[in-house]
């Protein structure tokens, strides 16, 4: 084709042999307007003022020179079908062009909460109080210094090992209470026998 198919005086035949890209898919007479299906029906104001939307917006994303786009817009408030008008925007996008929707990211779920760390002391204090019942007791007394530390630092920073911290602190006050009973039966032991 030389000419375009909207200058007047040349049907718009595009099944018939041209080589350009064409704005259908697919076999038979294309389908580029969207308005009513008979292309000899009378057209409306409505359909021209559809026609001329797509026409500026054709041109304002760069597709038509403005000469064209003149004698396009010009053409189409005289045209007196549908089909003409369908001639004169078939070569343009129908309508806006839609953006995919941004894609969010998904949040977590079903995720578990983290635990907290458990505070070293803690496991030092448990580890010592177990060790009070082996050691016969000379574990005791760092049970008790590393339990209250270790409690005052889970309060403070919230780890964990609260429980671990109480179980040493209660083996080594333990064994320093069975130490200091047994030193005071031995000393009453002693002052009777004398």
């Amino acid at each position: 084709m030389t000419h375009p198919s909207w200058q007047p005086g040349q049907p718009w035949e595009p099944w018939k042999g041209s080589s350009a890209p064409q704005p259908w898919s697919g076999a038979g007479a294309p389908q580029p307007w969207t308005g009513p299906s008979v292309p000899s029906m009378l057209a409306s104001h409505a359909d021209r003022e559809r026609a001329v939307d797509v026409l500026r917006a054709g041109y304002g994303e760069g597709r038509l020179e403005h000469p064209e786009f003149e004698q396009r817009v010009s053409r189409a408030y005289t045209a007196r079908t549908v089909g003409e008008l369908a001639l004169l925007v078939a070569d343009l996008p129908q309508g806006p062009m839609p953006h995919p929707a941004p894609v969010m990211p998904v949040p977590p779920t079903f995720l578990a909460t983290p635990r907290p760390l458990t505070n070293g002391k803690a496991v030092g204090s448990v580890v010592c109080g177990v060790l009070c019942l082996v050691s016969f007791g000379l574990t005791g007394i760092p049970a008790v210094v590393l339990g209250h530390a270790a409690r005052s630092e889970i309060r403070r920073t919230g780890e964990g090992g609260d429980g671990l911290a109480l179980t040493g602190l209660v083996l080594g006050w333990l064994s320093n209470a069975a130490w200091a009973a047994m030193l005071t039966l031995m000393i009453v032991a002693a002052a009777l026998s004398a």
